[in-house]
């Protein structure tokens, strides 16, 4: 069974930073890469990072390359994403999710194969 729980959500500014976090209930969470998505109303989910089972690997979307930072504790079962200089195109659902098996770049493309239920990111300008 797994579970993933996001938080750290919330209403800010642009410009402002903000970090989520995800809680996984998962027995080997330390074999599993994980990614953070984002669904924008009226818009599909879109892929915004991924990160690999150790830690040593990510990848993100061009739309966040060098204002977000997906981050993983092994030891506390948590992925986190940093994210500074939002914008209010950034605003959505957040989701976090957890796979194996693939290369991180191919998440991007295919999905993950468990999610979170999501955690609402609002930017005001």
């Amino acid at each position: 069974q797994v579970q993933l729980v996001e938080s750290g959500g919330g209403l800010v500014q642009a410009g402002d930073s903000l970090r989520l976090s995800c809680a996984a209930s998962i027995r080997t969470f330390s074999s599993y890469a994980m990614g953070w998505f984002r669904q924008a109303p009226g818009k599909e989910r879109e892929f915004v990072a991924a990160i690999s089972w150790g830690g040593g690997s990510t990848y993100y979307a061009d739309s966040v390359k060098g204002r977000f930072t997906i981050s993983r504790d092994n030891a506390k079962n948590t992925v986190y994403l940093q994210m500074n200089g939002l914008n209010p195109e950034d605003t959505a659902v957040y989701y976090c999710a957890a796979a194996r098996g693939r290369k991180l770049s191919d998440y991007a493309i295919y999905g993950m194969d468990y999610w979170g239920k999501g955690t609402l990111v609002t930017v005001s300008s």
